[in-house]
């Protein structure tokens, strides 16, 4: 065989050879960029969906507000810890009329708890203000107070009482050094007659930030 004739046909499988082999190399190239693509999207998509869980499905952040009742400052100091790692604002409930030491003495049935536990007519406790400016843009509303015999401390009754829950998500909690949290919450849900009230929480009278924050970590 001609020896030139050889030698192209060489030259012609070798270039084919190249060419197979720069297309495969073009081919893998193309799906790895495609499939970065994929998971870029993906993972946007991820980022995306718990936006959604934090801030809702219309993108706006949703608005909570921390009520509270504090006799002793232990449920004012929960009620902080959960506003402040939920970035909620917050709202106590004042009586007008402030229970001293001397009147939560549950010990003395002489003392004002004691008199109002026993006649339930004495517990409609009158207010510093029952209403919370621009109530209506909350969604979530948590209420803290201090158990009294078994129940939510009745100046949170008449914040109940005073407002409107509809179209809400409310969560009770509670502070106390012995009692659960029992029915203050199931209570109060029928004292208000509106909203959407879940189960609530009891913490003790001094709990750890780290038992306040696993609890709002488990409402975000």
């Amino acid at each position: 065989m001609n020896k030139k004739l050889v030698m192209r046909i060489i030259l012609i499988i070798v270039l084919i050879i190249l060419g197979v082999i720069g297309f495969a190399v073009y081919n893998n190239n193309q799906n790895k960029n495609t499939n970065n693509r994929d998971n870029i999207g993906n993972n946007e998509a991820e980022i995306n969906d718990s936006e959604e869980t934090l801030t809702g499905t219309n993108g706006e952040s949703h608005k909570i507000l921390v009520v509270y009742y504090s006799a002793q400052s232990h449920t004012k100091a929960v009620a902080e810890k959960i506003a402040n790692n939920l970035n909620a604002d917050i709202f106590e409930i004042v009586p007008e009329q402030i229970y001293t030491s001397k009147d939560l003495d549950w010990t003395d049935d002489n003392s004002r708890v004691s008199k109002e536990h026993n006649n339930e007519s004495l517990r409609n406790i009158k207010l510093t203000k029952t209403q919370v400016d621009n109530f209506e843009n909350y969604d979530t509303i948590l209420i803290g107070y201090p158990i009294w015999w078994g129940i939510a401390a009745w100046p949170v009754d008449s914040f109940v009482k005073a407002n409107n829950f509809n179209g809400k998500t409310v969560i009770p909690f509670c502070t106390s050094s012995s009692s659960g949290l029992g029915q203050s919450g199931k209570l109060l849900e029928q004292k208000a007659n509106s909203g959407n009230w879940l189960e609530g929480h009891r913490f003790n009278s001094n709990p750890s930030d780290t038992d306040i924050k696993n609890w709002t970590d488990n409402l975000k």
